[in-house]
């Protein structure tokens, strides 16, 4: 029997080395999965409970493994449900292939049932590459160009295949006029600037005496050049939240995450600087960086069109960040005066010192700094830990401390709710050795991380390690929202939007045949969490905290205070309790150590 076109979609896959495919089920994708089902489930056919569930599984896969996440749906509904996991591919950065269906060619323009145009749905998300096969001879140089052009330029694509197209016979192109053939295969190198824009940067770098250093997730894989420079500067190093990994916190020049969700030293670096170095990140918030006349600055990145953006930037370097260090590395002078790297560490010390204080400050019941606070020393080390949008990016930012060996990441430029449990899934088909631990709020967990725990308990039992560990912030608020309200908006919490139903996120768990644990009592968080990282099978630990407990950013601005002021006074329903906790909170950081209160 002739391979069809469905069968050799899934034969290029395969070539490709791609292993798994997240997705569900359609008719607009019956073809190929009568392929699928011809090809021994090869690549794996990964069934999500959702399309974007699906979308979001192949970004974080995409992000823990390095390699092109591929994911699948249906014609209509199913193609609109990825868009979502796909925009927080597109705006981080991840290589992620969607391959859709489409009504028959034959029912196009018809107004047919789930016929979707989906062609302009999708010009923005896979603006770098997006076509329709529709013909044999289309597919291979449409299907190899996706995944190239996904991979190179680390981006999102897609390739739509109507119904009827899936069930041809396959025909490769030929050597012929209008034939486009193709080929396997895409090798990368390491891009170096030019010798002159190197010396142009050692000549920024070398003049002067407050470096600081900004790196994010495009500097992954450059830890010891990193280190390297900012040792011979005397520099430290603050990381965008992408590049939370990139560096371990227990180096004392590391600053942390910078930004709203970032600590005192980094925004005091910044703030006192008089040169920046940016490696591998396009962290937006430019109100964090050093002031626009401040600081001479350098910014390093492998793609060429994120150069020059957020700051005034004297000197852009396309490269690899590893090997542009490297290069840089032999023109730069040590920095003989190591009073600004000291007073770096010093800072430092008494931030992690402050987040001790603020993790045990009481709270009714739990505080959630403390959920945070009690995981980081148990942490693994080789962890991988996904974040969900939400107060648990806040504490995630602050509290843990990732060792050499441990990997994180979120929705990072998108912010979206909802990829905090599905990266963990797809995180471990990219790792089923590693233990992986997702921290969600309970509002992204009632959005989908609920659906999520049904694909664990379905996929656990092939996972050479069978431990997810979901921590569930569970305060019955949309709280991130709610503060934002609050400092933003001058608005009280607004209870209709706000309040969440409860739900029995533990019990759920046991119902399907997981590990449940409640928590109730802020002296049994570290044990809790020690029950869960030793369980044979993923675990969902139920943290009851106190919404009340304020992210206060690491520069709390007068605006800010007379925003949450005027909201307090226009009859927040938890205004007391709000002003109990971000009072006991502050003082942490004036207190000069002992116990909290």
């Amino acid at each position: 029997m002739a391979d069809l076109v469905s069968d050799h979609v899934l034969k290029r896959l395969r070539e490709w080395g791609v292993e798994h495919v997240f997705g569900y089920p359609g008719d607009g994708i019956n073809g190929l999965l009568a392929a699928w089902e011809r090809a021994d489930d090869s690549p794996r056919f990964i069934q999500a409970r959702h399309e974007e569930l699906a979308a979001f599984e192949a970004t974080g896969y995409a992000k823990f493994s390095g390699r092109v996440g591929v994911c699948v749906a249906t014609s209509g509904p199913g193609a609109i449900h990825l868009l979502n996991g796909l925009y927080d591919a597109k705006l981080d950065h991840v290589p992620v292939v969607a391959i859709v269906g489409q009504t028959a060619r034959s029912a196009m323009g018809g107004s047919y049932q789930q016929e979707v145009d989906l062609m302009s749905l999708f010009k923005d998300v896979a603006g770098d590459y997006l076509q329709m096969v529709t013909v044999p001879e289309q597919l291979p140089n449409v299907l190899d160009r996706a995944i190239r052009i996904a991979t190179a330029r680390r981006t999102v694509t897609a390739v739509v295949i109507p119904a009827d197209v899936q069930d041809l016979d396959y025909s490769p192109p030929g050597h012929e006029f209008k034939m486009v053939p193709s080929s396997l295969g895409a090798s990368s190198g390491e891009v170096v600037p030019p010798a002159d824009g190197l010396a142009h940067a050692a000549e920024i770098l070398n003049a002067g005496r407050r470096v600081a250093v900004l790196a994010g997730q495009g500097a992954r894989g450059a830890a010891r050049e990193l280190t390297e420079v900012a040792d011979v500067l005397g520099a430290g190093v603050a990381k965008a939240l992408l590049g939370k990994d990139v560096l371990p916190d227990d180096l004392p020049f590391v600053t942390g995450a910078i930004g709203l969700l970032g600590t005192r030293p980094s925004y005091e670096m910044m703030r006192d600087c008089d040169t920046l170095l940016v490696v591998g990140s396009s962290f937006p918030y430019s109100q964090f960086l050093p002031d626009f006349d401040q600081a001479r600055a350098v910014q390093i990145d492998a793609d060429p069109a994120m150069l020059g953006m957020r700051y005034p930037f004297e000197c852009n370097l396309p490269g690899d960040s590893a090997a542009t260090l490297r290069a840089l590395l032999p023109l730069l002078e040590r920095e003989e005066d190591r009073s600004w790297r000291k007073g770096i560490e010093d800072n430092v010390r008494r931030w992690w010192q402050v987040m001790e204080r603020r993790a045990h400050v009481t709270a009714d019941p739990i505080n959630p700094e403390r959920v945070f606070h009690e995981l980081s020393p148990l942490l693994p080390e080789d962890a991988i830990v996904t974040a969900d949008s939400g107060s648990a990016a806040n504490w995630y930012a602050r509290h843990l401390r990732f060792g050499p060996g441990m990997s994180g990441s979120l929705s990072g430029t998108l912010a979206t709710m909802g990829p905090g449990a599905p990266y963990a899934t797809g995180a471990k088909f990219a790792h089923p050795g590693r233990p992986v631990i997702a921290l969600v709020g309970d509002g992204a967990m009632q959005m989908n991380g609920i659906n999520e725990l049904i694909t664990m308990g379905l996929y656990h039992h092939e996972w050479e390690d069978p431990r997810i560990v979901v921590g569930v912030l569970n305060n019955r608020d949309l709280n991130q929202v709610t503060w934002e309200l609050r400092a933003m908006g001058g608005a009280p919490q607004f209870l209709p939007s706000q309040r969440l139903p409860d739900f029995p996120y533990a019990a759920f768990a046991e119902s399907i045949g997981l590990r449940g644990i409640r928590v109730e009592d802020p002296e049994e968080v570290a044990g809790a969490w020690r029950s869960a990282l030793a369980a044979d099978r993923p675990c969902v630990v139920e943290f009851v905290t106190d919404g009340a407990v304020p992210p206060i950013p690491p520069h709390a601005t007068l605006e800010q205070m007379e925003s949450v002021a005027a909201a307090l006074a226009k009859g927040d329903p938890d205004a007391w309790s709000v002003v109990k906790e971000g009072v006991k909170a502050k003082a942490q950081e004036f207190l000069p150590g002992g116990k909290s209160r």
